[in-house]
């Protein structure tokens, strides 16, 4: 989900709901600890450069249980962070505290925005001569693919 389309979500809603991956609701009393522009510049094992930028949202839950974000406060907290988001619509991302800070991305459905998984991958598959039908399967042996994936000294992943 764009920025834009969370603004546009936010102002059709009378009360924010979110829900973690397995449909457990995020506490009524979260707080947003933080919002800003989280830009990722970095090179990949195929060695290309990406740079990656997402509008990121910290869900907090305190001990304050008579706590209520209302969605007009939140589009407040957005738009007082123009000048961080320097008019671009990046990706949202939520970070939530679980066993440790959980990122995830944002979808809404029926009045509730929901945190989506996200996942690591290779950025250079075809650098790296992965196959994509055995890219997630760890436990096949190269001797069983046939060949060697990455040699040591290649200077692939």
């Amino acid at each position: 989900m764009k920025l834009s389309e969370f603004k546009t979500y936010l102002s059709g809603v009378s009360k924010l709901n979110f829900l973690l991956p397995d449909g457990q609701p995020v506490p009524s009393h979260f707080h947003i600890t933080e919002a800003g522009l989280v830009t990722k510049h970095f090179i990949d094992c195929g060695k290309t450069i990406h740079l990656k930028k997402t509008a990121m949202f910290q869900l907090w839950t305190a001990q304050d249980v008579w706590h209520r974000l209302k969605p007009e406060t939140l589009i407040e907290i957005i738009n007082k962070s123009d000048k961080v988001f320097r008019g671009e619509d990046p990706d949202v991302e939520i970070e939530y505290q679980m066993e440790t800070i959980g990122k995830f991305g944002l979808t809404f459905k029926n009045g509730d925005f929901i945190l989506t998984t996200t996942h690591t991958d290779c950025l250079a598959k075809e650098k790296c001569e992965i196959i994509p039908e055995m890219a997630n399967h760890s436990d096949v042996a190269d001797s069983e693919v046939g060949f060697t994936v990455c040699e040591p000294s290649s200077g692939c992943c």
